[in-house]
């Protein structure tokens, strides 16, 4: 079966060939890093993790970029709120946004820009569309004219027309008075007294969101890829504006594929920071709920569809998710009693059936839903297994019946991997109490000024799959990574 993905562009779900055969170029939106993430990024970047991880699993050579939006109103407000600067703030939130991945066991992306970073790309872009006619400068701002693109409104299926009709009673202020369009959005902002700018053409002031991600598309991945990742709140404005202004300046697709995943809700509302109903990822990982329980709990419904958290559903994915970790747990806990560790046998017909209806589900628009049902029914006699050899059974499985659940207990945790899933009694296998007195002897090192100690120190760590994030107040977090 050959992988199908809803395409929010064709408003279908079609097999996917990328540009390139074997390679597939991916873009995702990341954050914009005024705060810490919450349930609704974690969903996000599980659910893309995921797609990555089932394309690489399938054979492709993934390049996958995610940015970090480092120049934003929110960001400005925030230092503002803090007596800080922009970039204090978005250095402490991205140090955040590393660290909650990590725990979530999020693969790194392949590259990070940041729009500071990209700022000439930015200039560039913006220089393009005002030669070609579709942008103009306004008193320090620069605008795309919407109306210079035909088909502005493809993504969304929202026409100019209908747009202007449910804006109406909007009251113009004088930033819109500047404007060809009311739909008209900015490119480039004039920098107002008293905030941080960048020099341009136009004068100094920042970039607006929609042409960093254009830019940076551009600029680590061409003029058109594979696949285009966001949240279905994305759709309108964000993803129509990066498509409208990428095509104005190359005449060519963006991407081929746009996926969009469905939104958190809490009480029958969308999980946001703007409604203030969020929970963030860190305050629940810190109340409690595992890592993994959180990645079986979002992995339990559909990408595409709304995702309700209670406590009630969290509660079940804990104990769904414990029944799964006791049959991935096995081989670290019971292998060596059980003489495992040989070389693997031969798949069984059920083996191979299991493997491919797995890959099915997953061929499927990413149907995790069914997938983890075949992971369940693969732990099912490892599960047993477990439980006689809990009772003190030593000799719960003979030794034809111990290498076929080897066989199984492999490809479970094979499958498993697939879907971001590993047995947490392997994840928490550190030592926590020679970690925190490594951190201790760093700070001790730093205090003293031997910095040539603190950095082998953290290097040693990171060799042992243990990451260091230093906070505010001399206090240092750590993550397996």
């Amino acid at each position: 079966m050959t992988l199908r993905l809803t395409n929010t562009l064709s408003r279908r779900c079609e097999p996917f060939a990328p540009l390139e055969p074997g390679k597939v170029s991916i873009y995702c939106c990341g954050v914009t890093v005024y705060d810490l993430c919450h349930l609704g990024h974690a969903r996000s970047y599980i659910v893309w993790d995921v797609l990555r991880r089932y394309l690489l699993w399938s054979g492709y050579a993934v390049t996958f970029v995610q940015n970090f939006t480092d120049i934003d109103d929110k960001i400005l407000k925030r230092a503002e709120e803090e007596g800080s600067s922009m970039a204090v703030v978005s250095e402490r939130n991205i140090a955040a946004f590393e660290a909650d991945m990590a725990a979530l066991h999020i693969l790194p992306p392949d590259r990070m820009p940041r729009a500071t970073r990209s700022l000439a790309a930015i200039r560039e872009l913006i220089g393009e569309l005002e030669a070609k006619g579709a942008a103009y400068s306004a008193d320090g701002d620069v605008y795309f004219a919407v109306r210079r693109q035909a088909d502005y409104g493809k993504l969304s299926g929202r026409t100019l027309e209908e747009q202007q009709e449910g804006a109406s009673g909007r009251t113009r202020q004088a930033e819109e008075a500047r404007k060809q369009h009311p739909f008209d959005f900015a490119l480039w902002k004039g920098a107002k007294p008293g905030e941080p700018s960048f020099p341009s053409p136009w004068g100094p002031g920042r970039p607006g969101w929609h042409i960093e991600c254009s830019a940076m598309v551009r600029e680590e991945l061409g003029t058109t890829i594979d696949i285009h990742l966001g949240g279905a709140d994305l759709i309108f404005p964000h993803h129509e504006n990066e498509i409208a202004q990428s095509e104005a300046a190359s005449g060519a697709p963006l991407a081929r594929w746009w996926l969009h995943n469905g939104m958190v809700n809490v009480g029958g509302e969308k999980m946001s920071k703007s409604l203030g109903n969020f929970t963030t990822i860190r305050a629940l990982l810190e109340s409690g709920v595992s890592p993994m329980t959180l990645r079986f709990f979002v992995l339990q419904a559909h990408y595409r569809k709304p995702l309700d958290f209670t406590a009630e559903a969290l509660a079940a994915a804990a104990t769904g998710w414990k029944g799964l970790d006791g049959a991935l747990g096995l081989g670290e806990r019971h292998g060596v009693a059980l003489g495992w560790g040989a070389a693997p046998t031969e798949p069984s017909e059920e083996l191979t059936q299991a493997r491919e209806r797995f890959a099915a589900a997953m061929d499927d628009d990413l149907n995790t839903s069914a997938a983890l049902a075949v992971l369940f029914e693969l732990a099912r006699p490892l599960r047993a297994l477990a439980h006689r050899l809990e009772r003190g059974e030593a000799e719960a499985a003979a030794a034809g019946e111990a290498a076929q659940l080897e066989s199984r207990w492999r490809l479970l945790r094979e499958l498993a991997g697939v879907l971001g899933l590993e047995a947490e009694a392997a994840a928490a296998a550190v030592d926590e109490t020679a970690i925190q007195a490594r951190i201790e002897e760093r700070k001790a090192a730093k205090a003293a000024r031997d910095f040539a100690t603190a950095d082998r120190i953290r290097a040693e760590l990171a060799a042992e799959g243990i990451e260091l994030f230093d906070r505010p107040g001399g206090v240092t977090d750590w993550v397996r990574s």
